[in-house]
């Protein structure tokens, strides 16, 4: 492999442009040149179509795109020492260490093998710092030859250390399976964007993978053949694994779902590792009450309760959005009075006895129905499914009798809460007993659920059910006379909120808050709730469409790949779907965020204060119908943040620039 590179394919100390495209044209030509493709115009197609599917920067001023392509006669690295640093999209900043892979389509073991010794190589300040001090092309190629060909020694340029040693044999030839899990509360967006990311990774490094997502759109369960013969797991999850005695006795990764998009090749090495150590964590094979426990230690409380809340809200989530929904279409076609005559018009008329206002009104009244019912599980749900992220499939129904109970008393959501997190720690001690063997079998169907039922139940009715009826009677009180200023303050905070991590923790808490509150809210009785869920969809879809209108306006501003992002982020944002912006965010955490927060507090006070309300908790601009006559408001809103953020963002690109050091921010005024 030492003809992978030569001094054909080097260039140093050049200015090739300001643009991940320029710069790859360049190498690509350099490929063809050397007679080593038959088409560089193709080439630097393929390599930018791989760019644009995601950023080949890494850390430490480093770039390596590459692709596999027809044009290709001989797998070939060329490589750049650029005078002006370009961005390819790592987090800390631009790269001047350009290493561009072309390979021969067919040639997947090559590509694999040569991203793989480069990024191993290059994480070492020995060799990263040889080749900026090398003074030719000719010690250029000698130092990366060394690496690729594995040679036992590298030369190292004049007055620097020995470049990288030779590296051990990959991890990866003695553990190639891994399988992994990836969910997020909402099943969105978050899950399917770990799961391509891991899957993407996993493929560049050779290793044997296969992953099973938990979303919205359901759940294709992994073959238990693939799950038995994997070396380790990988959850990337902010709720629940569901079914998570599949891989009992797997070494097991946990970690957030966000991690799962931006550490996918630390996760799979994470993994990789755990799988050859005695001491890993390894799933457990009994329920929830022992899967913070083994080989890893107990998690904090805190963790256990923010996992099992985000698991009970993610659970609950359905219920609302189709109850919501049908409310919105029963007013659609009921008026607003369906409220008054849905329960006359179901016991007293039928399809082929229609009451006198028509058709219509008697199939709002059938959507309002439904609608309610649905939205009466809203409680039950979030209650019964806390309990679960506990104590397993056992605390299930002590959950949601809890939660029942919670809304027999007027106790709300909150009561729902109380009442799951009692049901589940309940449910978790008493399976944790040790009962003689004839009595096992009757623990998770009999005894668990009775015994949690009168705990958790009993707690609510004797003691706790009336002091937080009454607790959430005032928050419904101040909630509902909620105006002016405050409820102008308390859009700009939700707002904040859901464009600070676009997704993430804190984003979902504001997201959580609105959803719980849905239950209560009413169009005529009680709008604040509905407003306040209002303010979180508007504010939550300004960052996406706000990247899309920037990269719209100002495209020279944003990289191939960011442009290319910025067509999918107008359907993602009118969608609801925050995490449209985090391609931008990731590659530029200091100019988007903050543009973001505020074109989002903008939009989430603007909805407050024009009293907006939406019944549906989810579909940005396509629920338009779940907003009654106030949907005009919302649209005017949500544009008027996103035009705040993308001007923000655009003025901040062009006046507060990069650095030439890679993860450092310099202002420069009138640039």
């Amino acid at each position: 492999m030492s003809d992978l590179i030569t001094t054909q394919l080097v260039t140093l100390d050049a200015h090739l442009g300001t643009s991940t495209s320029e710069v790859i044209n360049h190498l690509a030509h350099l490929v063809a040149q050397a007679s080593r493709a038959t088409d560089a115009s193709a080439l630097a197609e393929h390599a930018l179509a791989r760019e644009d599917k995601t950023a080949t920067g890494v850390p430490g001023g480093i770039a390596i795109p590459h692709c596999r392509s027809a044009a290709v006669t001989i797998p070939t690295l060329a490589m750049a020492r650029l005078a002006t640093p370009v961005d390819f999209g790592a987090k800390d900043g631009p790269a001047d260490l350009i290493f561009f892979i072309a390979a021969p389509e067919g040639a997947d073991k090559d590509h694999l093998k040569l991203l793989s010794k480069l990024a191993r190589a290059l994480v070492k300040k020995t060799f990263t710092g040889a080749l900026r001090e090398a003074k030719s092309d000719e010690e250029i190629v000698a130092l990366v030859s060394a690496v690729i060909s594995d040679s036992p020694t590298a030369p190292a340029a004049a007055g620097t250390a020995p470049a990288a040693q030779p590296e051990a044999p990959a991890a990866t030839a003695k553990v190639s399976k891994i399988v992994a899990v990836t969910a997020c509360p909402t099943g969105i967006a978050h899950t399917y964007m770990a799961a391509d990311s891991l899957a993407q990774s996993a493929e560049e490094l050779g290793i044997d993978f296969a992953v099973e997502t938990q979303g919205s759109s359901g759940s294709t369960a992994l073959d238990p053949a693939v799950i038995e013969a994997a070396d380790a797991v990988i959850f990337a999850v902010d709720v629940d694994v569901r079914d998570r005695s599949r891989f009992a006795g797997k070494p097991v990764i946990q970690v957030p779902v966000k991690r799962g998009i931006d550490e996918p090749e630390k996760l799979l090495q994470d993994a990789i590792a755990a799988a050859t150590d005695p001491n890993a964590r390894k799933v457990p094979a009994g329920t929830a009450a022992a899967e913070s426990e083994q080989g890893g230690g107990k998690q904090g409380f805190g963790a256990d309760l923010k996992r099992a809340l985000l698991t009970g809200v993610s659970y609950m989530i359905p219920f609302v959005a189709g109850g919501g929904l049908l409310i919105a279409l029963g007013f659609l076609l009921g008026g607003y009075d369906i409220t008054e005559v849905a329960d006359q018009y179901l016991a007293e008329t039928t399809l082929f006895n229609l009451p006198d206002e028509g058709l219509l009104a008697f199939l709002g009244a059938v959507a309002f129905k439904i609608g309610g019912l649905s939205m009466g599980f809203l409680v039950p749900a979030l209650a019964g499914y806390i309990a679960y992220a506990y104590a397993d499939r056992p605390g299930i129904a002590p959950g949601f009798t809890a939660g029942a109970v919670a809304g027999f008393m007027g106790a709300g959501f909150l009561g729902g809460i109380v009442g799951g997190l009692i049901a589940g720690l309940a449910a978790r001690w008493i399976s944790s007993w040790n009962v003689p063997r004839w009595l096992r079998g009757l623990m998770p169907v009999v005894i668990v659920p009775l015994l949690g039922s009168i705990i958790a139940s009993g707690l609510m009715i004797l003691f706790l059910g009336g002091p937080i009826a009454k607790l959430t009677e005032a928050l419904n009180s101040w909630l509902s006379g909620m105006s002016g200023t405050a409820a102008a303050i308390l859009g700009l905070i939700l707002g904040l909120m859901m464009a600070v991590d676009l997704g993430g923790p804190v984003n979902k808490v504001a997201y959580s808050f609105a959803v719980a509150g849905l239950g209560a809210g009413s169009i005529t009785d009680n709008p604040a709730p509905l407003m306040i869920m209002a303010a979180v969809m508007a504010a939550g879809m300004v960052p996406p469409l706000a990247m899309a209108l920037a990269t719209a306006v100002s495209p020279r501003l944003f990289t191939g790949a960011e442009r290319e992002n910025g067509k999918a982020a107008w359907l993602l944002g009118a969608a609801f779907i925050s995490e449209g912006a985090i391609p931008f965010a990731a590659a530029d955490p200091l100019r988007v965020i903050p543009a973001s927060m505020v074109g989002a507090g903008v939009t989430g006070s603007l909805i407050m204060t024009f009293d907006v309300v939406s019944q549906a908790p989810h579909g940005g601009a396509f629920v338009f119908f779940a907003m009654n006559n106030t949907w005009p408001m919302f649209l005017l809103a949500t544009l008027i943040g996103t035009l705040v953020s993308a001007a923000l963002v655009i003025i901040l690109k062009k006046f507060v620039r990069k650095s030439a050091t890679p993860g450092v921010e310099n202002a420069k005024v009138g640039a």
